[in-house]
């Protein structure tokens, strides 16, 4: 798959892979790819920004004791998860300024304004969470991982039809159809990039209003109520795509599962349910066009999960942490996925760990 990939005659230098680096649609999952004058819009996903966000905050882990129930309660009850939207948009949301350009999105969406709305502030399903965590100097994290809900999903599916539909037209030889691209200097290229950058824009607030809500809840329990200033606030994209410089030269970089790792960049690597996470700062190392993993990489299928794990692996994977132990997480079992602190010792060259943090509450979409 790799190869495919780096046999297109755009495709700039090399294709950098990933150490949580598995398969995905077109391109592998925790690869970076630099291209000059096209994007392969199935490379990117449709689960566009997706990406992560954290929090330090000022308390320490005793300040949290006897309330994880109630806290994991809360969240439950503020924050939809799966399917679900919020019933109610909040003045925050409203007041987005993205909404001024949906209007220029792709005509296959604008029935899905509303929707839209409703959905900003949502976690979505998957292996998307919200974590309460603690790390090894016992100070409180707020982390989650999500996306650009359903508008981003239909946003890619429709560029990519387009894309795969321009291919046939012109009878381009790919080695894999989902590597149909557009071509810079075109219409369709240009309403690609816009819409890109529109999702990518709700990915990032939508994680931004859901941790705003998260902070509330931990500062009712914790604080009273009363607002605190974090210590650190990070939030990243790790499915997308931006025109950044490499080796001298302008580039499109596509990170699909793979986060932006320059010197002067903080960075989220969560593990699995159950698993330890991590707070990076890049090194910026020019061969992995400044990237590093965006976690602990799948290493079995969902199904195959389901067929081999069982409640029971479940509650004993999971044990000491407040979050859901029945049959529809099996498939999120930390077993599922490869070690992350092995994934962490191979890529000591392109991040440093700031802080390594356990979870103390898990909420699954």
């Amino acid at each position: 798959m790799a190869r495919n990939v780096a046999s297109l005659p755009f495709v700039y230098k090399h294709v950098a892979l990933m150490p949580d680096v598995h398969l995905g649609k077109g391109a592998l999952v925790g690869s970076v790819l630099a291209t000059h004058d096209a994007i392969i819009p199935a490379a990117v996903g449709v689960d566009v920004g997706c990406g992560m966000g954290a929090m330090q905050m000022p308390f320490g882990a005793d300040q949290l004791d006897g309330r994880l129930k109630k806290i994991r309660q809360d969240i439950e009850a503020m924050i939809p998860v799966g399917f679900n939207d919020n019933k109610e948009v909040e003045k925050a949301v409203y007041n987005w300024q993205g909404w001024n350009h949906f209007k220029e999105l792709h005509r296959g969406v604008q029935h899905l304004e509303t929707k839209a709305l409703k959905q900003m502030g949502s976690l979505g399903g998957g292996n998307h969470f919200i974590e309460l965590c603690v790390d090894t100097q016992n100070q409180v994290w707020l982390m989650l991982h999500s996306g650009s809900r359903n508008i981003g999903n239909m946003l890619a599916q429709n560029h990519i039809k387009t894309a795969r539909e321009l291919a046939r037209l012109a009878r381009t030889q790919l080695p894999d159809p989902d590597l149909a691209y557009f071509v810079a200097g075109t219409s369709e290229f240009a309403d690609y990039w816009r819409d890109l950058q529109w999702a990518q824009d709700y990915a990032r607030f939508n994680r931004q209003v859901m941790m705003d809500r998260f902070k509330q809840i931990v500062e009712k329990h914790v604080a009273g109520g009363k607002p605190t200033k974090p210590l650190l606030v990070v939030n990243c994209h790790h499915n997308y795509a931006e025109k950044e410089m490499h080796y001298d030269r302008e580039v499109y970089v596509t990170r699909k599962g793979a986060v932006r790792a320059r010197t002067e960049d903080y960075g989220i690597i969560p593990g699995s349910m159950g698993a330890k996470s991590y707070i990076v700062k890049g090194k910026g190392n020019a061969e992995s066009y400044c990237s590093c993993s965006h976690g602990a990489g799948r290493l079995m299928s969902r199904s195959a999960a389901k067929r081999q794990f069982d409640v029971d692996d479940v509650i004993r994977q999971t044990d000491g942490i407040e979050c859901r132990k029945d049959a529809g997480v099996i498939d999120e079992i930390p077993a599922a996925y490869k070690p992350i602190e092995t994934v962490m010792q191979n890529q000591a060259d392109l991040v440093e760990i700031v802080a390594t943090l356990r979870q103390l509450v898990c909420v699954k979409g």
